[in-house]
């Protein structure tokens, strides 16, 4: 499944036969599945914050 960025869907790329790319709607966030997660993100606590690394950010109460 891919976007429609134009490196999706330009005719320079080359797409192998054993590959069938499914091309989503222009606006579909609900379909994307990163975008479940960026949603969470804003919800919690974790947005607009910064950690000093990684296990302080997967503590974080």
């Amino acid at each position: 499944m891919v976007d429609q960025a134009a490196w999706h869907t330009t005719h320079h790329l080359e797409i192998p036969v054993n590959i069938t790319l499914l091309n989503l709607p222009p606006v579909s966030p609900e379909l994307n599945p990163v975008e479940r997660i960026w949603e969470k993100l804003r919800e919690d606590s974790l947005a607009n914050r910064c950690f000093k690394n990684f296990n302080d950010a997967v503590n974080d109460e």
